[in-house]
């Protein structure tokens, strides 16, 4: 082991280090490995000062010890920002990552860079997952972590070469340190765990279902016919993620394989997470290890290495990090799924006490090098390392950005006001103030809008997960109550005695409940709301044709090209698209002039939905004059919606704009400035042209005081949207259209940020 480095005083060159991952009480393995890591440098190496920066899981808070001095909710891009500016003015020395895709938010865990970039010290990554075969976005994500840090760190050879192999990094830039492992005593103490004058395999961790247990429970039977004093001790709580999304789906089904099989008796389960004491009792208990889990490319297991370095004698599938810590016979592999193998090998060590005990002590060997005393002092010598390497040449090449060169901050999505206008019916239309107006009761038009942006926010991730799927279930909800399977045709107004008061509803209802369907089957991860949105969507279709408003057409495209995402070439679905992009191009060219590029002689409402719906269908067709239509008429609304100040200024409804005549300037409504930022960014999306991005930046400060009024149309406070400006005033009422339009356009924003945050990784 090299010698830790000092300055010519004799001195530690590196006085505080900021560990950021989680850290308990939250229950995970990152959770343990980090409290661990801590506790281990803080017992080695006491005259280093440290201090953890902890994930939190979405909608989740913990009650950390002293040594967490900052929170980071795992969906929450500020936050990360913030971050570092908290361990830029603390002048850490040294940020230890602890580096789990699924910790830090959203998709692959890309948050986690907008901290990284920002930091002015080195950074020293731990990877407790490195993947054989990323996916693009895995691929990217990493790419920029390993170029952001200044070292990293794999517990396995075999990670090593995954990071030389897969991602090019330098063999120089990387330390294999091993998952440390606890001091235990030899306790064999088989009654406190309930199982005296028995034979013990054990396997502990998070529950989820690719652990493979169901796999040791198939074994029993054969087992328990050579040793029917034999129990399997299945030591863990339910991984919280699996939990939140499938409840004790996989826990019942072991249970009930175990039943099935005769063998309940002989497999106990302790569903909870256990303390370091309780896991100590149960290794110094346990005869056996197995760890059967289902992935190849699992490269960390601490479960795994808690029990080689105890001295436990172990059977695994052939994951990649059991490869490497079992070779040279300190444990045994079995084919994957292969009930009938572990069951043969379990019975071959209960048989041979020798053999079993030969396994044992070349375990135990092994694990004296991964002691947290060692381990410990080896991540102080890697942090050394990257201080000193940090100090001779900077951080010369990374995409460190100014504080004062960042864009100001978006808002957080805030679903208060949204939650006090929906009850078990679905979202109330009107609020005088910010009280929900129960008299004016619902329409198909507000609960479409909801459901699209519960739609969006579903697949950005960033919110609690059950939150959005009571909410969107809801409004899904109401929109199948709304359709007229008869027909075709969707309701809009229900009374808030829960009676229908139109018959059909008007075109745009209709075309906007197409589009948040298209939605929730382009985007949504649910199968049920897919499949019910499938249907609905299809039944809608057929009635879209015959539609006559020009915005209707365009709400309609706009679902047919959300739809697309998941079925393109959907025969009937692009045959309706080509039918209706014809339809507003037809308009554009019977009323459009040199001084008026337009699809009407007005401007009214929702304006930028017309060229937005012309783009996208263009795109998606191939069709260059289609596209330069959208283009042009989006850019001359743009230049139409710039007040004598410079602020966005969307024509006013007291009046609209008709052609030839003055332009009303208010009542401006929030769903103009809604429709612009989602036309601009789909530019973006579309042309890669820088401009469109800065428009949409633009017409969303209208919500936060760029505006006429210089007002805050948006209320933080409540979380809801005021319903305007007038000449003299704010609508101080805060509806669900207003709410819903400010929330859908910050929602995509905030995509549009995660979107530049991965092009700038991929460059």
């Amino acid at each position: 082991m090299r010698q830790l480095t000092k300055n010519v005083d004799g001195q530690r060159s590196i006085h505080t280090i900021a560990m950021l991952g989680n850290h308990l009480p939250r229950h995970c393995g990152i959770a343990t490995f980090t409290t661990d890591l801590c506790d281990a440098i803080e017992r080695e190496v006491p005259e280093l000062e440290g201090f953890v920066l902890a994930m939190n899981d979405v909608g989740a808070r913990h009650a950390y010890p002293p040594r967490v001095r900052f929170e980071i909710p795992e969906g929450d891009a500020a936050a990360y920002r913030r971050a570092a500016d908290f361990l830029n003015i603390k002048a850490v020395d040294v940020v230890s990552v602890q580096h789990e895709y699924g910790i830090f938010g959203p998709k692959a865990g890309g948050h986690v860079l907008e901290l990284l970039r920002d930091l002015r010290m080195p950074v020293v990554t731990t990877l407790h997952t490195v993947l054989a075969k990323p996916d693009r976005v895995q691929r990217a994500v990493m790419d920029a972590l390993v170029g952001f840090s200044e070292r990293l760190v794999v517990m396995s050879g075999d990670g090593k070469a995954l990071l030389q192999d897969v991602h090019g990094v330098d063999p120089a830039k990387i330390d294999v340190i091993p998952h440390g492992i606890p001091l235990v005593p030899d306790r064999r103490s088989k009654e406190k765990v309930g199982a005296e004058g028995s034979s013990v395999i054990l396997t502990f961790g998070l529950l989820s279902p690719d652990k493979g247990i169901e796999y040791v429970i198939d074994a029993m039977p054969a087992i328990l016919a050579q040793h029917p004093k034999t129990v399997y001790i299945v030591l863990g709580a339910t991984h919280p993620h699996v939990k939140r999304e499938h409840g004790e789906a996989y826990r019942q089904m072991l249970q009930v394989r175990a039943e099935r099989l005769g063998v309940d008796a002989n497999v106990i389960f302790h569903n909870r997470f256990v303390s370091h004491e309780e896991l100590v009792e149960f290794l110094g208990a346990a005869d056996l290890y197995v760890t059967p889990y289902l992935k190849e490319e699992q490269s960390t297991s601490g479960t795994l290495a808690y029990a080689v370095g105890c001295g436990k004698a172990v059977i695994s599938t052939p994951y990649r990090y059991a490869r490497e810590l079992l070779a040279d016979e300190r444990g045994i592999l079995v084919p994957w799924r292969d009930g009938g193998a572990i069951g043969r090998e379990i019975i071959g060590l209960l048989d041979d006490s020798a053999r079993r005990i030969t396994l044992q002590q070349r375990a135990a060997a092994f694990g004296r090098t991964m002691a947290w005393p060692i381990v410990a002092r080896r991540y102080v010598e890697c942090f050394e390392l990257a201080r000193a390497t940090h100090a001779e040449h900077g951080r010369a090449g990374l995409a460190a950005r100014a504080l004062a060169k960042r864009r100001p901050e978006l808002p957080e999505i805030d679903l208060a006001h949204v939650r006090l206008m929906t009850d078990d019916t679905g979202m109330l239309q009107h609020a005088t103030f910010d009280v929900p107006n129960y008299g004016d009761g619902y329409c198909l038009d507000d609960n479409a809008r909801a459901l699209l942006l519960m739609t969006y926010l579903e697949e950005a991730g960033t919110e609690a997960p059950a939150v959005i799927r009571t909410l969107a279930t809801r409004y899904l909800a109401f929109t199948n109550h709304a359709f007229d399977q008869t027909s075709g045709r969707f309701k809009n107004f229900l009374t808030y005695a829960r009676s229908w008061h139109d018959e059909p509803a008007s075109d745009d209802s209709h075309g906007r409940a197409l589009w948040a369907l298209g939605a929730v089957v382009g985007r949504s991860s649910d199968p049920g709301r897919r499949g019910l949105g499938v249907r609905l969507f299809h039944g809608a279709l057929a009635a879209t044709e015959a539609l006559t408003s020009p915005r209707a057409w365009a709400y309609a495209l706009l679902g047919i090209d959300e739809y697309l995402r998941a079925f393109e070439g959907a025969g009937n679905v692009e045959s309706t698209r080509t039918v209706l992009a014809a339809k507003l191009m037809a308009c554009f060219q019977n009323a459009h002039t040199a001084e008026w590029p337009w699809f009407e002689d007005r401007l009214t409402y929702c304006n930028a939905r017309l060229p937005q719906a012309l783009l996208l269908s263009a795109s998606r067709m191939g069709e260059k004059e289609m596209a330069a239509v959208a283009l042009r008429s989006l850019e001359w609304l743009v230049s139409q919606h710039v007040g004598g100040d410079g602020k966005f200024a969307p024509v006013g409804s007291n009046g609209f704009h008709v052609r030839g005549q003055a332009r009303a300037s208010f009542d401006q409504q929030p769903v103009e400035a809604c429709a612009m930022v989602s036309a601009c960014l789909d530019a973006h999306r579309v042309t890669g042209q820088a401009r469109f991005l800065e428009h949409a930046r633009h017409a969303f400060q209208w919500f936060l005081g760029q505006n006429p009024r210089d007002a805050q149309v948006y209320d933080a406070r409540t979380g809801g949207c005021r319903d305007g400006i007038h000449a003299d005033r704010l609508n101080e009422n805060q509806g669900a259209e207003s709410t819903l339009s400010f929330l859908i356009a910050l929602a995509e924003m905030r995509a549009a940020d995660r979107l530049a945050a991965e092009l700038t990784i991929r460059s």
